[in-house]
């Protein structure tokens, strides 16, 4: 008979997403295996992109700083067309309002390391690797993931839930008949990672090459290290693009043979796809498994974190009986809209920048230069669920994060908690029953200091606003009768929990 094991939540895969789930699991205090086939993490790049979002999170369990370290924050962006001439120049190497640079770059095997690490520190949580995953499914009131170690060696591991982070050819979606819908236009590309050694590279640290006859991208890394991509054309030889001299020529001389050590060159597809259900009982598809971006806005990975930050703190809150079960349907109502609006403007992007066809390439070039702004799009509302964005546009976005006076991080105060900033007038102005009600909740912290949440309540143009675990916004308002409105919301034991607000 198979050895069982029983934990809280199973991690099938141990890639970037399905790691910080483990980790987000184990600092939640709910216990968890993940399974991943291969023995040793990937040796090689895929992801190269963070933004302040996902730093944020990093945050939430407390390494942050130690994931500084191995990335490089962008100093600049452009998107140049044939004639190099520079079509929109986006500034960056700021700190932005998640209280972390906005952008930055990474040698994913790096990341992934540091991930196991916090992993390994954690207690109740553990990564198994060499493991295949015979099946997934639901059983009861549960989950049950049968496995196979290298030795052949079989085990069943129950579980209350499953996390689904298996990638982009997910066998657990498979097993799950959820069908993927495809976005936009798939494209062949040729990615080039590696060390340049003494020489320049290309000025930004992102550049969008919209050549038409060969469209590219070039990515500055840490030390030194840079990426290029390159659009894969008509009468290419793969065998000669893949040389020293192969790139040399198709980078213009930015990668020089005697310079330029590739120690990854591999053919993909620029592809846009959205899983149409991304809950099945108790399973959860994250990341890949759920949404495929072409990597034009750098938030393949950024979403895939946004998943699992948004899952684990309502696992853990249903988990310790502080919600009810109708709380994880808000995950896929949320993250769903909210994936795919990426992926559509990925997609979008890509249509125009990777155009072979010059008339094409000249009209986008006129629109860019009429239309700067559409060329960043502004991050979306998550979709109905938890929070007032149905009432009031400014709920379900993401909120700021101060940095106050003496250099801490708000959330290094606040924890994986609801926030509720206001003013100390309104709050007194509260009903002793109320304010009680708020501070016997210990998934409450309640701030009225302005110099920590002045600028909150600033940036949200309210007196009121309660943030999420996840740092979205539940909801804000300006009166007494607002505040009651407010915490009548929070999740609680006993009670529904609304599919929107």
């Amino acid at each position: 008979m198979a050895n069982v094991i029983d934990v809280d939540v199973v991690v099938v895969g141990g890639g970037p997403v399905g790691v910080t789930a483990l980790a987000l699991l184990g600092r939640a205090g709910l216990s968890a295996i993940g399974v991943e086939r291969e023995i040793q993490p990937w040796p090689t790049a895929r992801a190269v992109h963070f933004d302040g979002e996902t730093f944020r999170t990093l945050q939430s369990l407390g390494v942050a700083e130690r994931f500084a370290k191995a990335t490089l924050p962008m100093a600049s962006m452009h998107i140049e067309n044939e004639e190099h001439e520079v079509l929109i120049s986006v500034p960056t190497g700021r700190l932005g309002t998640q209280g972390w640079h906005d952008d930055l770059t990474f040698h994913q095997p790096d990341i992934e390391v540091l991930l196991q690490e916090v992993v390994e520190e954690l207690p109740g949580v553990e990564l198994r690797r060499g493991m295949t995953v015979l099946s997934v499914r639901n059983v009861g009131e549960g989950v049950e993931v049968a496995v196979q170690n290298a030795d052949g060696e079989e085990s069943l591991i129950r579980a209350r839930w499953a996390i689904a982070a298996d990638g982009a050819r997910s066998q657990s979606r498979k097993a799950l008949n959820i069908e993927t819908e495809k976005i936009g236009e798939d494209a062949q590309w040729l990615v080039a990672d590696g060390i340049l050694e003494d020489s320049p590279g290309l000025s930004s640290d992102m550049i969008f090459l919209g050549h038409h006859t060969r469209p590219a991208l070039w990515i500055r890394l840490p030390g030194k290290r840079v990426r290029m991509e390159f659009m894969l054309m008509p009468g290419d030889d793969p065998e000669e693009i893949t040389t020293p001299a192969g790139l040399e020529r198709l980078s213009h001389g930015v990668l020089p043979a005697d310079k330029f050590t590739a120690d990854r060159l591999a053919t993909y597809t620029f592809r846009g796809r959205i899983s149409q259900q991304w809950r099945a009982g108790n399973i959860f598809l994250a990341g890949d498994a759920a949404h495929q971006a072409p990597p034009l806005f750098g938030q393949g990975l950024c979403a895939g974190m946004r998943d699992v930050a948004n899952l684990v703190w309502k696992l853990d809150a249903v988990k310790r009986g502080a919600a009810d079960g109708s709380l994880l349907d808000t995950y896929e109502s949320e993250r769903l809209p909210h994936a795919r609006f990426w992926v559509e403007q990925a997609a979008n992007a890509a249509g125009f920048l990777q155009t072979t066809d010059a008339d094409v390439a000249r009209q986008r070039d006129a629109f860019i230069r009429a239309n700067p702004a559409a060329s960043a799009p502004v991050a979306p509302p998550l979709g109905p669920g938890l929070h007032e964005g149905g009432t009031d546009e400014r709920a379900g976005r993401l909120g700021i994060q101060p940095i106050l006076a003496d250099g801490v991080r708000l959330d290094d105060m606040v924890g994986s908690r609801f926030l509720v900033a206001t003013t100390h007038e309104l709050y007194s102005a509260l009903p002793a029953a109320l304010r009680e009600r708020l501070e016997d909740n210990d998934d409450v912290v309640i701030l009225f200091d302005p110099a920590k949440v002045g600028q909150i309540l600033e940036a949200a143009g309210a007196k009121i606003a309660i943030i999420r675990p996840d740092r979205y916004i539940l909801g804000l308002g300006e009166t007494p009768e607002d505040f009651e409105r407010l915490v009548a919301a929070l999740p609680q034991a006993g009670r529904d929990v609304p599919a929107h607000l």
